[in-house]
């Protein structure tokens, strides 16, 4: 169970996350930046993002109890709001709603804030990712898991910061029919997991 809980952690993170899919999205905010400013910029970004899924996946489970929001209904709207990000992969329309929050962050006087809004958030750690965290963290038997699936999230928000320093590169390498591909690809397979997210709260719901 850990390890095939790991192992979906991994891509479900990965997916939702989408440090490959970050490269031309941090260009386009850190434009006009020298290389110095951007640097700092990644690395700034990538800590405050991580210091988020980290605390939603050692504390998320605490939150929801206090609100009063069960496991299973929390399962099922963290399954529909990933599948509506799927939708957007597969469909190209998250791209333009990144392009959107990159937008209005630039039109923000102060650029030193571009590392947490939107590059941390909600463009690193957004609803998905979050949502994802919490519920995988949820899953797990005992807090040695949980604090591997907080180490995968980490791990994963820190290879955004090599796609940061090597983004140029990346989107090169890529171009836009490897992007769209890579994006589509991974969609289906986050849709594929929300469903069972949804079908496993549908299911918690019938037995209680």
């Amino acid at each position: 169970m850990p390890t095939e809980l790991l192992a979906q952690a991994l891509v479900t993170l990965f997916v939702t996350i989408d440090p490959i899919g970050m490269a031309p999205v941090f260009l386009a905010v850190t434009r006009g930046m020298t290389s110095e400013q951007r640097r700092q910029t990644a690395i700034r970004a990538v800590i405050v993002a991580g210091a988020v899924l980290v605390l939603f996946a050692v504390v998320g489970q605490k939150l929801l109890d206090f609100f009063g929001i069960t496991m299973p209904a929390f399962r099922i709207a963290g399954g529909l709001l990933l599948f509506a990000i799927a939708f957007e992969m597969v469909f190209e329309r998250r791209e333009r709603r990144k392009a959107e929050s990159v937008e209005r962050a630039l039109t923000h006087e102060d650029v030193g804030h571009l590392a947490v809004f939107p590059l941390a958030i909600p463009l690193i750690a957004g609803p998905g990712a979050i949502s994802a965290t919490i519920l995988l963290a949820a899953r797990a038997p005992d807090a040695l898991v949980v604090g591997e699936i907080a180490l995968v999230a980490a791990v994963l928000v820190a290879s955004c910061l090599v796609v940061f320093l090597a983004a140029g590169k990346i989107e090169r390498l890529l171009g836009d029919t490897g992007r769209i591909v890579l994006t589509r690809l991974l969609g289906v397979i986050l849709a594929a997991l929300a469903v069972q997210y949804v079908a496993d709260g549908i299911l918690a719901f019938a037995r209680g």
